[in-house]
């Protein structure tokens, strides 16, 4: 049995535009600029002309398939990109960038870009539509990781970086950073992303106390009581039975993350949180549980590529997004 990396996309350029072209013009080329299709668009095959090059007789203008994508502006080879993509959608927990660094052979600034421009590929889409629904239960949890900007290290969680995830039972999960775990912060990423038909599962926390009286129904179980799991219940109205209340579906996946960033990325800083967040979130509902393979997954975070050009700026010597 061949080895994945083995393939000619992640060695030869010419096979690595077809690759992509393959998935992100699915029904042939499209100009970037006039949106002229296949019958008004040519490939240039001249001996000195680029891999990957096509003209657009409508406006006239030479364009490549990493046009309008995370890969636009780049001089990196298309090849490596895929290679660098497979490995970070490979990698359970993450791939550092000096771990980039050294297996693709490239700089430390460019295997930065690199994973930034690929989470940012991996971000799921703005109108995915509320999670739940009518008989579905949906957990919501909050972890802390880090230390904020200049903040002293104290007991509690007033100093760390807060962050609330959701997640559907058998479905999707999302993350988010908030500024801090309240009442009003927790309320606005509820409301806006969870169906009110749906019955919220948290743990005792005080500022999941509102949830009853906006959503279907509302269940928590008490962790400083070492309660973990409750039983089946029946809801309100008894419209609908679930096998059990509680956030373990939610306390699987911090694990992961925080594995993950502390022991892989082992530093991040505030500003990027939010991609790092869209990254193991995109691992997560790519699993291989949802019968999705790595090379499935790496080729769903490629097609995420298009349309999400990232472009960086240099300030007083520090690269910010």
């Amino acid at each position: 049995m061949a080895s994945v990396l083995s393939a000619a996309h992640f060695h030869n350029e010419e096979a690595a535009y077809a690759f992509v072209e393959a998935r992100l013009w699915p029904d042939g080329p499209i100009c970037p600029r006039c949106g002229a299709t296949e019958e008004h668009v040519g490939r240039l095959n001249g001996k000195s002309t680029r891999a990957g090059l096509h003209k657009c007789y409508a406006c006239r203008q030479p364009f490549t398939v990493k046009i309008g994508t995370i890969f636009e502006s780049s001089h990196l080879p298309l090849n490596m990109w895929l290679q660098a993509i497979h490995l970070m959608c490979s990698s359970k927990k993450g791939i550092s960038t000096r771990q980039l660094q050294r297996t693709l052979g490239v700089g430390m600034k460019t295997a930065w870009f690199l994973g930034h421009r690929i989470r940012e590929a991996m971000k799921g889409p703005q109108s995915s539509g509320p999670l739940g629904g009518a008989g579905k239960a949906v957990e919501a949890d909050e972890t802390f990781i880090g230390t904020k900007k200049g903040r002293k290290v104290m007991r509690g969680h007033g100093h760390k970086r807060a962050v609330l995830s959701l997640v559907e039972r058998g479905g999707s999960v999302r993350s988010f950073h908030i500024e801090r775990a309240n009442s009003n912060n927790v309320r606005a990423v509820l409301t806006d992303q969870v169906d009110r038909e749906s019955v919220i599962m948290t743990d005792e926390a005080a500022y999941y106390r509102w949830v009853a009286s906006e959503f279907a129904d509302h269940h928590s179980v008490n962790h400083s009581a070492e309660e973990y799991v409750r039983p089946q219940v029946s809801f309100r109205d008894c419209k609908f039975v679930v096998d059990s209340v509680h956030t373990n579906t939610l306390e699987g996946f911090f694990s992961v993350f925080k594995r993950g960033m502390v022991g892989i990325y082992q530093h991040c800083g505030e500003q990027h949180l939010k991609r790092y967040l869209a990254e193991f979130d995109f691992r997560y509902n790519h699993r291989a549980k949802l019968g999705i393979d790595d090379e499935e997954r790496a080729e769903r975070a490629l097609v995420g590529a298009k349309g999400k050009r990232l472009t960086y700026r240099t300030t007083r010597g520090e690269v910010t997004a």
